[in-house]
């Protein structure tokens, strides 16, 4: 087997430079928290956290005396403005590439312009150049989405439209297309940096000639996975973080093999990558007698034995299998949970049943595996669930952008995104380190498919039937936010979701519900109306006690003179606020004993007025007010 490595694999300049000035400052005896992970590679993180390195999600998290650390990605400028709040110095490590793009966004919202980012609305460097911009801005990850978002009133405005440095070229080119044909005024920045196109253009022409395409990188690297995207339009991509993962079986009737690397990839992960692969190659040019030899040896591939742990290690267990051959279970071979520590799992004297994967007789040295013995024995229960529909426990240990990698009875089992929650708007990743349970979709040979969905939904089908059962108007709930509309808020309470009006959250006027509500909330809520044939629930959430009417009527009553703010100036007079959500009318005939012409020549917008209430409506909920009879009231005591 033929291996090629891509010339442009590993650190791209901006990564680089982060890393680079992180592990500068703590060889300075720096105390360095950074803004996240500072790049999407486990293991360089793990390495800057043994350092001394922490990670903060926020500046609130940064402890007392450290510096912070703003990663390649970039940051909103509202992380700016709290970092100098709190007195923090900061090194801003943002990519050059990015550091432009926030310029664009800066120039969209000052000229008035709509902002729209071709990117993942969740990565940070997409939600860093949002928060950059004071306008109206949309985000689209593909082509279906930019054209849900071009409505007639959008795609007539004036619009920049820009992209996340590492997003997919051929993607681009497709929306640039796009825009071009059907937008009016738009103005495109091609702001995918050079070394994304570059990486992407040699992976695609690799996978075009490669048998098998290894792309090393992050599980959740933008630009990785978009390398995994291009490569396996043409050819099998294996996506791997460190060469642990990688299986003998993956090269099977592989001639030539391409290796590509993420942005955010160290030079270390990427060699042992092809150190391994070198070695599956030295493994494939044995000698039919060394083949042979190896066949009648009494402890071959595959066999079980039972081994004795004689020394214990950070990485490694030593155990003794009675041959003369010393036995290693190296970590990866000892559980499927890549976060497990070895001195956790065994301790010396520990008797386990293993499973013979490889023996070198010329170093006198047998490797052995738990993990792969424990999946044959559970690979029964699991196919015998898929089979009755048995519900069964698994341990999420990770997820990628398919789905989540669960353990099941030492079973690795995938759950597409899409059966691992009841709503596609949840974050499934938020499963990640916690106990489910699950059904078994499908189980053919090694592709075993999970579903938490499943479960989920009859339990929220025996919920639902419970609460129509029991429900009534006026009731109340304690219920959780799953979405937000423009019109109102979604709540869960109890398998179902009901509806809270924009208009039932608030006594005062509110432009959107995220204004008194985000989704997560755990918020009072009651039954306001119920309609039994299409099975739909409004929800109230408003008190009756924090009504301003009702403290408007106790602490105003007619006659009652005060002072206020200009709230609003209209023709016909001007708006003046009394309480938060209640404004009053002064009459352009109430304002002065002289003729006004023009209200805006008199008053202003936050112009401070002394007034005297005259009339209410309740019904209509107006309010009349006069300037004039307290003028009149003054000249009338002089």
């Amino acid at each position: 087997m033929e291996i090629i490595k891509a010339k442009t694999a590993g650190f791209c300049f901006g990564v680089d430079r982060a890393v680079k000035l992180t592990y500068g400052l703590l060889a300075e005896g720096r105390r360095v928290a950074t803004l996240g992970p500072l790049i999407h590679n486990p293991q360089c993180v793990a390495d800057l956290e043994k350092k001394g390195a922490v990670i903060a999600d926020s500046p609130a998290q940064i402890p007392e005396g450290y510096e912070a650390v703003i990663r390649s990605h970039g940051v909103p400028l509202s992380i700016y403005d709290e970092l100098e709040a709190r007195g923090i110095r900061f090194h801003d490590a943002t990519c050059p590439f990015v550091a432009k793009i926030h310029k664009i966004a800066q120039r969209a919202g000052a000229e008035g312009k709509i902002l729209l980012v071709a990117g993942d609305a969740k990565h940070p460097e997409v939600q860093g150049i949002v928060g950059h911009t004071r306008g109206r801005v949309f985000t689209f990850a593909d082509i279906g989405e930019l054209e849900r978002i071009s409505t007639p009133e959008i795609v007539q405005s004036a619009v920049f439209v820009v992209a996340q440095t590492t997003f997919e070229v051929k993607k681009w080119a497709e929306s640039t297309e796009f825009i071009k044909k059907l937008y009016t005024n738009p103005e495109i920045f091609d702001t995918i940096c050079n070394a994304t196109w570059a990486r992407q253009k040699e992976a695609e022409e690799l996978s075009r000639k490669c048998d098998v395409m290894v792309v090393i990188g992050g599980r959740h690297s933008s630009n990785t996975q978009k390398l995994v995207a291009v490569a396996s339009r043409h050819t099998r991509a294996i996506a791997v973080e460190t060469a642990a993962e990688l299986e003998p079986g993956m090269f099977d009737g592989v001639k030539l093999a391409g290796v590509t690397a993420g942005a955010s990839t160290p030079s270390s992960i990427i060699e042992e990558v092809l150190s391994s692969m070198s070695d599956e190659i030295r493994e494939e040019e044995l000698s039919f007698e060394e083949m042979v030899d190896a066949s009648l040896k009494p402890v071959y591939p595959g066999k079980v034995v039972t081994g004795i742990v004689t020394a214990v290690t950070p990485n490694e267990v030593q155990v003794d299998i009675g041959t003369k051959q010393t036995g290693f279970v190296k970590l990866d071979e000892l559980t499927n949970d890549n976060t497990a520590k070895v001195e956790d799992i065994v301790k010396k004297g520990d008797e386990l049943d293993l499973m013979v994967t490889k023996v070198n007789d010329q170093e006198g040295i047998v490797y052995l595996s738990k993990k792969r013995l424990d999946e044959n024995k559970g690979r029964e229960a699991v196919a015998a669930a898929a089979e009755s529909g048995e519900t069964l426990e698994g341990f999420v240990t990770g997820s990628n952008s398919g789905g989540l990698i669960a353990l099941v009875n030492n079973v690795r089992v995938f759950i597409p995104r899409s059966l691992a929650t009841l709503r596609h708007s949840e974050d499934y990743t938020a499963l990640v380190k916690q106990n489910v349970q699950l059904k078994i979709k499908r189980f053919e040979g090694s592709k075993i498919v999970g579903s938490i969905r499943d479960v989920l939904t009859e339990k929220a089908d025996a919920l639902r039937e419970e609460f129509w059962k029991n429900v009534e108007i006026g009731k109340k709930y304690t219920g959780t936010v799953k979405s937000l509309t423009s019109y109102g808020a979604f709540v869960d309470i109890g398998g179902v979701d009901g509806l809270v009006h924009i208009s039932e959250l608030s006594w005062n006027r509110i432009k959107h519900p995220s204004e008194v509500v985000n989704v997560g909330d755990e918020v009072e809520v009651y039954v306001k109306d119920l309609d039994t044939e299409n099975k739909k629930v409004s929800l109230g959430y408003k008190k009756a006690e924090d009504n301003p009417w009702e403290k408007f009527k106790a602490e105003y009553p007619i006659g009652t003179v005060f002072t206020a703010p200009v709230v609003s100036i209209t023709k016909f007079g001007a708006f003046v606020r009394i309480l938060p959500g209640i404004d009053g009318l002064v009459h352009i005939s109430e304002i002065s004993n002289e003729r006004v012409e023009k209200v805006s020549d008199v008053l202003s917008v936050g112009q401070e007025v002394e007034v005297k209430l005259t009339d209410v409506d309740y019904d209509r909920k107006r309010i009349s007010l006069s300037m004039k009879a307290v003028q009149n009231a003054a000249a009338d005591e002089e």
